[in-house]
């Protein structure tokens, strides 16, 4: 089986890779002879699989893997054992790809593997960062703690997206009606104006001038301009989609006005629970920024703490790298070196993500207040420029013949 890692060297050096080992404990060893320090490891999908094809075709949602962790702490404190309880959520499971995946994580365990392991070989449903808690509550046997911990963290996440998708619905939509109402006016009503006050010959104001010919413009080359959107759009899409473009629009999108702020908040505030979480299961910090880099949604985010963990590694601690990087704000670094200095870190940062939170949920509420009035002020002005451009040629043709 072919492995993926992230390592750092007898230099302190991280380095990435992939090799092929019989199993997770055989390529670990493998990289303990080359003289690597594991810091992740995790099966190698490929881009094109049938698994991927399947799970994207039928993707399991996040509300049914929280019901999922939900049940199984309840099955397992009830005293049913972690192979039983599994066959019988896979036999009440709704989604199919929930269900395969179950089938198969069951035959792991009756196989010998743990929940942990066998979870971990099907991280499109299950993250590593929560399989490798997971494992932790295995070593500890409190994994139904674990499992309701992992449950409370999803839901957290999930509301604070919603939240936030919410307020971005209402320009979004404001945004698309007045596009296609000016598109209708400026195609079909702004032309058959213009031909009208043409066969009168009245003298066209500056305005209704710009307005007309424009409208003319748009309806002899709308459909080159709107195949040039699109051509554009698709270009733009393919370029996010590669690495280096992901990470421009990323950090494009934390510095945004208003919305950069909530979003850079979410980030920041997904970024220190997961720690928290993380370093108070017992994980060292290298390994738990290690993991919250490879759920973070963000890339200039998530490289940010990857310059972080470089010089974690050569021994300069946490805080003292995060104020390198103006990503990390203030209050976060000065906690981060409380929490370093008391041995409270899981403390302190799980403070700083409640904090940023309270920040980002009072600026959501203040935006989806103002957005309203402010979308329905750019539309009116929008019509309203239309229609003075309009009237005024009236009164222009009245001047005219009085």
């Amino acid at each position: 089986m072919v492995y993926q890692y992230v390592a750092y060297n007898e230099n302190g050096q991280v380095v990435k890779g992939k090799l092929s080992a019989a199993s997770e404990e055989a390529a670990t060893d493998l990289l303990g002879y080359a003289g690597y320090q594991a810091l992740t490891l995790k099966p190698f999908t490929p881009f094109l699989s049938l698994n991927k094809l399947f799970a994207s075709l039928f993707r399991v949602k996040s509300a049914e893997i929280i019901l999922f962790y939900h049940e199984l702490a309840i099955l397992l404190e009830s005293g049913i054992d972690i192979a039983a309880s599994l066959e019988l959520l896979q036999g009440q499971a709704a989604n199919r790809t929930l269900r395969k995946v179950l089938g198969e994580v069951i035959s792991e365990l009756r196989s010998g593997n743990q929940l942990s392991v066998a979870l971990g070989k099907h991280p499109e449903v299950f993250p590593p960062m929560y399989c490798r808690l997971l494992s932790v509550g295995e070593q500890t046997g409190d994994l139904e703690t674990v499992l309701r911990q992992i449950a409370d963290y999803m839901e957290k996440e999930i509301a604070t997206t919603k939240e936030t998708k919410s307020a971005l619905m209402m320009p979004a939509i404001t945004s698309i009606v007045t596009i296609v109402v000016v598109g209708i006016l400026a195609i079909f009503v702004l032309p058959g104006f213009g031909s009208l006050y043409s066969s009168l010959g009245a003298e066209l104001p500056l305005p209704a001038q710009i307005l007309i010919t424009t409208a003319n413009k748009a309806q002899s080359y709308g459909i080159y301009l709107l195949l040039a959107v699109f051509v554009a759009a698709g270009l733009a899409l393919i370029y996010v989609k590669t690495p280096g473009g992901r990470y421009k629009w990323d950090r494009l999108v934390l510095s945004l006005p208003i919305v950069g702020r909530v979003s850079h908040l979410n980030q920041l505030n997904r970024c220190c629970r997961s720690m928290s979480l993380l370093f108070r299961a017992g994980l060292p910090l290298t390994e738990a920024i290690s993991l919250v880099i490879q759920s973070s949604s963000n890339r200039a985010i998530a490289k940010a703490l990857s310059d972080v963990q470089q010089d974690m590694v050569k021994g300069e601690g946490l805080s003292r790298p995060m104020a390198k990087n103006r990503l990390f704000l203030p209050m976060m670094v000065q906690m981060v070196r409380v929490g370093e200095q008391t041995g409270n870190l899981d403390v302190t940062l799980l403070a700083v993500a409640r904090s940023y939170e309270a920040e980002a949920e009072d600026k959501v509420r203040s935006l989806i207040t103002l957005i309203q009035p402010a979308m329905t002020l750019i539309i009116g002005g929008i019509v309203g420029l239309i229609a003075l451009s309009l009237t005024s040629v009236m009164y222009s043709m009245y001047g005219q013949v009085f």
